[in-house]
């Protein structure tokens, strides 16, 4: 692409999405407004794997005084299990699914840019508009067309895709005279990942592997503990980077009116976990701390109620006094009648994995429905080469794993699954075809539809073509679903161009 190319794609996207803000540039003092700033720690790939949820063997000292001093969930759950799907829903208080922002990774062309309706703001707009300063340090990812400076005035890392660098001077533009809304971005599981380990193996003691206990759907092989063991790791790590933030809230006078949100965009990045519907994947840490006098949430509380990841934004804007927008379908987990009787979750195309999944999630069951169930759990994705999946693969392959750890490896999958999560909180017997329980499903199933119906479920939709021919492009290879069969000897008349981000 010819520099008179990029020049004119900047201005295209640029004229599309609007005008940016310029940068204020303030000294940084004690913010003393009556108005409490809100403070996001967002991690990425994490479940819950401290000691302030029952975790022994994994120390995180930071993070149990942060449980101390606020509110802590032992049921959030992320609306989608990847990242992008996830943001997006945390940044509307929408799910995924409602503007079509539910397939990974869309709007990275400009072909098939996606915009938000007119009139719908994401929560750090509705901040700006109720006198709240932004910023983002680290990365966004939404799927959907946008001009970062509208939502972070005071942007710090401008890197809409894997950039991690949430600690560091981030307290340096804030003004005296406006409360924040802020966003610090975390890698959190991905430390574990064998690419960065070395960055925290100096930080920290690693854990002792004999302690880490597999779940049973998981063949207790080297490859296997070693990566769970840094699951572990990566979150003691994590606890350290949280404990340099509230360090810096401290010393700049800040923590005393700042409500922290600590939570993860979805589960860790094992085989049954991230990209699926069951709890490793869509449970999450979700902890919210205040350290003033003046608090508005009981602290040290843990709650065990339901919750969902599009409230973290609406409560966010409760806590600083402004008003809900109507379009978005989260609620104030900390409004007296808060309640949730269950939670959706979804998953569709994941990069080059194309699926459709919905799970409803009561405190007692589990409902899954496959919309693809001819496709495996184990069809092509982005983790096929990393060794522990080839080598549980080698396993299966080999006859060697037993019927519950081979039931993930079949070439098919059930079309519904419901799990007893009391009595099964592993998830591993399916009660979908039990007439004991066809009450159960028939409610849950009922549920879902309702759902769908209500708020509009566009995973219904067909693939984007550009999008399709976009993945294929990155991926090749790779991509061997149908869908791509379309676009593979496709000539488009204007080929798929990367969607610019300003």
């Amino acid at each position: 692409m010819n520099n008179l190319y990029k020049t004119a794609l900047i201005i295209l996207i640029i004229n599309i999405v609007g005008c940016s803000n310029a940068n204020k540039n303030v000294k940084t003092v004690e913010n003393k407004s009556k108005q409490p700033n809100i403070l996001w720690i967002v991690v990425e790939d994490l479940n819950p794997v401290f000691s302030c949820y029952g975790e022994t063997i994994n120390p995180t000292p930071t993070l149990d005084n942060l449980a101390k001093s606020g509110v802590l969930f032992k049921n959030a759950y992320t609306p989608a299990p990847v990242c992008s799907a996830a943001r997006s829903a945390f940044i509307t208080s929408t799910m995924p699914t409602t503007f079509g922002l539910h397939n990974h990774h869309s709007s990275r062309t400009v072909e098939d840019a996606i915009f938000l309706p007119e009139g719908v703001k994401t929560i750090p707009e509705v901040f700006k508009e109720n006198g709240y300063q932004t910023f983002n340090h680290g990365k966004d990812d939404y799927n959907f067309i946008y001009d970062r400076k509208k939502l972070y005035e005071d942007d710090i890392q401008t890197d809409f895709w894997y950039t991690f660098s949430g600690t560091g001077d981030w307290l340096g533009k804030l003004s005296p005279d406006q409360p924040f809304f802020g966003q610090i971005q975390l890698e959190g599981g991905k430390l574990g990942l064998i690419q960065v380990y070395d960055k925290i193996k100096d930080k920290i003691t690693p854990i002792d592997r004999s302690l880490v206990q597999l779940p049973p759907y998981y063949p207790n092989i080297p490859s296997v503990h070693e990566d769970f063991a840094r699951h572990y790791d990566a979150a003691r790590a994590t606890d350290l980077e949280v404990e340099e933030i509230i360090n810096q809230l401290k010393e700049k006078g800040l923590l005393n009116n700042t409500y922290v949100f600590f939570f993860a965009d979805h589960g860790y990045k094992g085989i049954r976990h991230k990209q699926f519907l069951y709890d490793g994947g869509i449970q999450i840490p979700l902890i919210v701390a205040y350290f003033g006098e003046d608090s508005q949430i009981k602290q040290q509380t843990v709650r065990e109620d339901l919750v969902s990841g599009i409230d973290i934004g609406t409560s966010s804007l409760a806590l600083a006094g402004i008003n809900i927008p109507k379009y978005m379908e989260g609620q104030n987990m900390f409004d007296s009648n808060f309640k949730r009787d269950f939670i959706i979750a979804t998953r569709d195309r994941c990069d080059f994995s194309i699926d459709r999944i919905r799970a409803v999630r009561t405190d007692k069951y589990k409902y899954i429905k496959n919309y693809m169930p001819n496709r495996s759990y184990t069809q092509p994705a982005y983790r096929d080469r990393r060794a522990e999946f080839v080598d549980i693969k080698k396993m299966f392959d080999e006859g060697k794993l037993n019927d519950v750890q081979a039931k993930y490896w079949l070439p098919t999958k059930p079309e519904e699954e419901l799990y007893d999560l009391e009595n099964d909180p592993f998830e591993i017997n399916n009660l979908a075809y039990d007439a004991n329980y066809s009450s159960e499903i028939n409610k849950l199933r009922t549920i879902l539809n309702n759902w769908a119906e209500t708020y509009g479920d566009k995973g219904s939709e067909p693939q984007n073509i550009y999008s399709l021919k976009f993945m294929y492009e990155r991926w090749g290879e790779r991509c061997v679903n149908e869908e791509f069969d379309t676009v593979k000897n496709m000539e488009i008349h204007n080929a798929p161009k990367v969607a610019i981000k300003k």
